[in-house]
């Protein structure tokens, strides 16, 4: 009897937090689009002014809040395949490779800041450098995390050859793209993170029995027919998407930590792979937004900010799951 009724309440829990989510990542999509009545913003500064802050007032705040909030949704949810699969540092590897295809567009564009194509040339050389680490793997006799130090190494070093041959670009602010910033999220980045993340959600909701199956047992999974080949790349190619997506915020060197750092708390205290997917995006969302409103207050980095507090939360989880003893079991 017991153990039914706390099945039901880690049910209804479980369903409680996704009903949740999605009305709060409704709200946000709706600014994505900016389909958000002024009403609900001028409501939001009413409120921001009432707590003595005007944080909710200004249209690059929201701006940076949307995109934050969509890191926060979709870097835990790739994050949690990534860091199950024993591939945490992927996500700097791609981070490293995004940041070379900066450098190369920058210095091709002559632009100097984001823009819809320099978006394009940052996803492009994330993806190659993600796919590079696959073959590697697949057609070398080198495993582990030797190919990622590989890509990881090489395309950062093509970054720094491309700045010098562009002589240093001197109209760019490079420290946006290393360390992130609020000031870049404009209504067109918001819109184009907003299809981004649908589109991640989307994919990783459809695929999410296979993807699971892979992550937990790829050989099984192969001799039920499904590619394991076909599922990593689709990993791997998510993951270059959310970290082109996340580098306006965190830039190249902390993105990776949304990928990883949330579902590391949450598979402190988790007993499921689900319970462990939906905490490190509740993780991620805390993280985010706790960080852009000190980083507001205090004057700071939001990269730096958003990572300082996710990595608080993970220590507050292993303390909490040492005495708990929690662990991670493979069931969706």
């Amino acid at each position: 009897m017991d153990s039914s009724r706390t099945m039901t309440r880690e049910a209804w829990l479980d369903r409680a937090f996704a009903g949740s989510g999605l009305a709060v990542l409704a709200v946000f999509v709706a600014i994505g689009f900016g389909l958000m009545p002024d009403r609900f913003f001028d409501a939001s500064c009413a409120v921001g002014l009432a707590l003595g802050t005007r944080i909710a007032c200004f249209g690059f705040m929201w701006n940076a809040l949307a995109v934050g909030v969509f890191v926060g949704v979709i870097g835990p949810t790739i994050g949690t395949y990534v860091v199950y699969r024993r591939m945490a540092l992927i996500g700097e590897t791609v981070a490293h490779a995004a940041f070379a295809g900066v450098a190369i567009g920058t210095l091709l564009l002559g632009t100097a800041g984001w823009n819809a194509t320099l978006f394009a040339f940052a996803l492009g050389a994330a993806v190659i450098g993600a796919v590079g680490v696959q073959l590697l793997t697949e057609h070398t006799d080198d495993h582990g995390d030797v190919p990622i130090a590989i890509v990881l190494a090489g395309s950062f070093a093509v970054g720094v050859l491309v700045l010098d041959l562009g002589g240093g670009f001197a109209t760019v602010e490079i420290g946006s793209y290393l360390f992130g910033g609020i000031s870049v999220t404009d209504d067109r980045s918001v819109t184009v993170m907003t299809v981004l993340t649908l589109v991640v959600l989307g994919v990783v909701a459809v695929a999410y029995k296979q993807l699971l199956f892979v992550t937990f047992d790829p050989q099984a999974a192969r001799v039920a027919g499904i590619s394991a080949t076909r599922y990593n790349a689709l990993v791997v190619a998510l993951t270059a998407v959310v970290v082109v997506g996340a580098m306006r915020i965190l830039g190249v060197i902390l993105v990776a930590a949304m990928l990883v750092v949330p579902v590391a708390a949450a598979a402190q205290v988790a007993g499921s792979f689900r319970r462990a997917l939906y905490g490190s995006i509740l993780v991620g969302e805390a993280s985010v937004i706790v960080g852009i409103v000190l980083a507001w207050t205090y004057g700071l980095r939001p990269g730096g900010t958003i990572v300082v507090v996710a990595v608080g939360i993970y220590l507050a989880a292993v303390l909490v799951g040492t005495e708990r003893g929690a662990g991670v079991e493979s069931g969706a």
